[in-house]
């Protein structure tokens, strides 16, 4: 997977009118956040740790609806996708068109 997310990051690359939307799942929680590489910092986050125990997927679904929400209130519109090596499947394909339906164009 190591291997995976070095050949995805070489790609892409997160600016401030379009920072990179970086995901990381564990076994219990998924994480994301919106970061500039310019600049090297994080602009918003979020993380399934915030919100009531639920199932998994519905937990990621959540978490992307509320980090379009963080976005849209700092002006972040279009962003960059990294799934972090992850397979677009699951939790992280939920997150991402829950972000999608939440009005982030990606």
């Amino acid at each position: 997977m190591e291997r995976r997310h070095a050949r995805i990051r070489a790609r892409i690359e997160g600016r401030r009118e379009r920072p990179r939307l970086a995901v990381y799942k564990s076994n219990r929680y998924i994480h994301a956040q919106l970061i500039d590489d310019v600049a090297g910092e994080t602009l918003v986050a979020g993380s399934t740790k915030e919100m009531p125990k639920e199932k998994k997927t519905d937990a990621a679904v959540w978490l992307g609806g509320e980090l379009a929400k963080r976005a849209k209130a700092a002006g972040i519109l279009k962003v960059v996708f990294d799934r972090g090596g992850f397979r677009y499947t699951g939790r992280v394909a939920a997150l991402a068109e829950a972000a999608r339906k939440g009005g982030l164009e990606f």
